[in-house]
């Protein structure tokens, strides 16, 4: 499995990465948790959508991985979160944060924001660290969006409250958001000083490639605030390589990571 390289060896940045791991949990074997965990070691905290919520199989799948990661030479720590209050039973999930405790250190105990509980489908989850190096802290949303047919910005639109209720401008949204950086509800935030990792950059696979082309939509990404962190370094990580590799890629997930590494401004 080819990997696209990273290049983050910064000890003075913190390397954060998202992942929408398709229905993370029992349908996992040992092998596809060992393979996840290869291609999450090299960053400093982990942000995963669709943790399976609706028995014990996602929260253990996450273990598993956080299990494999300290067999990798770095010590990590991990928090699931409560199911999400979701309409059904079928849309409700768990997210969870891995991290190395080298360098992150977790403030307090990440939360589902229950001011959205009403108006998401699934609710953001919310974490803050302290860069140990750096002895700096951020917000880190971890956030699932309702599907693109719901109309996402019907969610994403109450984001922009965010630097007021939490007391803060260093903020990060990671997650898979069902609609592109494009979109107009995220002005509102580039205004504010927020800008998108990725740029036109699709990260969801396709059933079956065509014409040569297994990638779709654009919907996965993070978005910082750029007058308080500087973007080094930011991508995605693409496990499959080629159209031979789709089928068994799409054991681990449906969608590719994404990474960004940030400096403090």
């Amino acid at each position: 499995m080819k990997l696209v390289k990273k290049n983050i060896s910064n000890k003075n940045s913190i390397k954060i990465a998202t992942w929408n791991i398709q229905n993370l949990g029992g349908t996992k074997n040992d092998q596809e948790i060992l393979q996840i965990a290869k291609i999450i070691k090299d960053f400093d905290v982990v942000a995963i959508q669709e943790v399976v919520g609706k028995d014990p199989k996602g929260a253990q799948a996450v273990a598993k991985i956080w299990n494999e990661l300290n067999r990798m030479g770095s010590k990590w720590d991990y928090r699931i979160s409560n199911r999400t209050k979701s309409p059904s039973a079928n849309m409700s999930e768990r997210y969870a944060f891995i991290w190395k405790t080298s360098r992150l250190r977790l403030v307090n105990k990440p939360y589902l924001d229950s001011a959205l509980e009403d108006l998401c489908v699934r609710e953001p989850y919310i974490a803050k660290f302290t860069a140990k190096k750096m002895d700096d802290s951020f917000f880190l949303i971890n956030y699932h969006s309702r599907v693109h047919s719901q109309n996402p910005e019907e969610e994403i639109k109450y984001f922009k409250e965010y630097p007021e209720r939490l007391k803060s401008e260093n903020i990060i949204i990671a997650g898979d958001f069902n609609l592109n950086e494009r979109h107009s509800v995220w002005n509102n935030l580039y205004a504010m000083g927020f800008k998108a990792s990725l740029q036109n950059s699709p990260t969801t696979l396709k059933r079956k490639c065509k014409f040569g082309k297994y990638l779709s939509h654009s919907i996965d990404n993070i978005y910082f605030n750029a007058r308080q962190f500087t973007s080094i370094n930011s991508g995605k990580i693409d496990f499959v390589t080629n159209c031979e590799n789709l089928t068994n890629a799409r054991f681990l997930s449906d969608h590719l990571a994404v990474f960004n590494e940030f400096s403090f401004n």
